[in-house]
């Protein structure tokens, strides 16, 4: 199976450890298994995560494992659904200071290179843009 990768990024209005501490609390407005169907994380190195996303109308359950947890620098973790056809994919996080906030760029690799595949770089820039409002919010007040 032919397969891609992708990388997006947004400057947040954030400090990096306030980003990354944000990105796995599931209690987190903005964050990425906040108000989904299901989560069970356990966000250290080899800890597995399961969550389900509803999404035009049906579940769409997610599941991996943290490769990499650096407070205020790297999130990296497996990525495996329906969507990537059962491959294991690999997120990449990497947070780094910009202009009085955090650049947030995300690489996802091994893709698979079809219409659910390629869907994950439209994903991913949305959960972004939420995480970007979440920020705006919280430094507006």
């Amino acid at each position: 199976m032919k397969t891609f990768d992708f990388t997006v990024s947004r400057t947040i209005r954030g400090a990096a450890d306030e980003v990354f501490d944000g990105w796995l609390d599931p209690k987190s407005p903005g964050g990425l298994w906040y108000g989904v169907e299901r989560a069970i994380i356990n966000p250290f190195v080899d800890g597995l995560f399961y969550h389900v996303v509803k999404h035009e109308g049906r579940s769409w359950p997610h599941y991996g494992r943290f490769i990499r947890l650096d407070r205020g620098r790297a999130i990296e973790y497996t990525w495996v659904s329906e969507a990537t056809r059962g491959l294991e994919t690999v997120v990449t996080i990497t947070l780094a200071p910009r202009d009085g906030g955090t650049e947030v760029t995300l690489h996802h690799a091994n893709v698979p290179d079809d219409e659910m595949g390629r869907g994950h770089q439209e994903g991913w820039a949305w959960y972004l843009n939420v995480l970007v409002e979440r920020f705006e919010k919280v430094a507006t007040r």
